[in-house]
């Protein structure tokens, strides 16, 4: 195996037997840094020390992940005029957080009759927030509830959606 000290110098290739004597001499103890390399790849650590520094990687690297939450919407068919604003606005602030927001329309008893309604619905927010947000399944029924998962649009593909906007406002004036 090749064997490597503390400093990360290289101690060369030697036997399993070598590379423990090495240790015990030192006061610490052999890590298999690399098992699948050709030799091996073992490290002269303090183990302890050692499994403090793969944790605190571990840390960093979750610090720098990005976690997505879904957050809920909920609508009915007979939402009133504001309140549907009020819910389209959430939808858009959530979306600009980074969320994923799952948007719902609620029927209950005749309301079911009426499905045409609540996708109606539907069509008019996913058009209403079209400029925020990608549609990752569309409008489907689970039940009694017409479903939307909406994701947020990349940054690269908003700095794309700016440009029509401009490009409509010039034909305007």
């Amino acid at each position: 195996m090749r064997v490597i000290d503390e400093a990360g110098n290289q101690l060369g290739v030697m036997s399993l037997f070598d590379a423990m004597k090495a240790a015990r001499e030192q006061g610490i103890d052999v890590v298999e840094i690399s098992p699948n390399a050709v030799p091996p790849v073992c490290k002269l650590v303090d183990f302890g020390k050692f499994l403090y520094e793969q944790n605190k990687k571990a840390h960093e690297q979750k610090k720098h992940q990005k976690s997505t939450h879904i957050k809920e919407v909920k609508f009915r068919p007979a939402t009133a005029e504001h309140d549907y604003q009020v819910r389209k606005n959430q939808i858009i602030k959530f979306l600009g957080e980074g969320s994923k927001v799952k948007a719902m329309i609620f029927h209950r008893g005749r309301e079911m009759a009426h499905q045409d309604v609540g996708r109606a619905k539907m069509t008019r927010l996913l058009q209403d927030i079209g400029e925020h947000a990608i549609v990752e399944f569309g409008p489907r029924m689970e039940a009694n509830i017409l479903l939307a998962l909406l994701a947020p649009k990349k940054t690269s593909t908003g700095g794309g959606a700016s440009k029509p906007a401009s490009a409509s406002a010039a034909g305007q004036a």
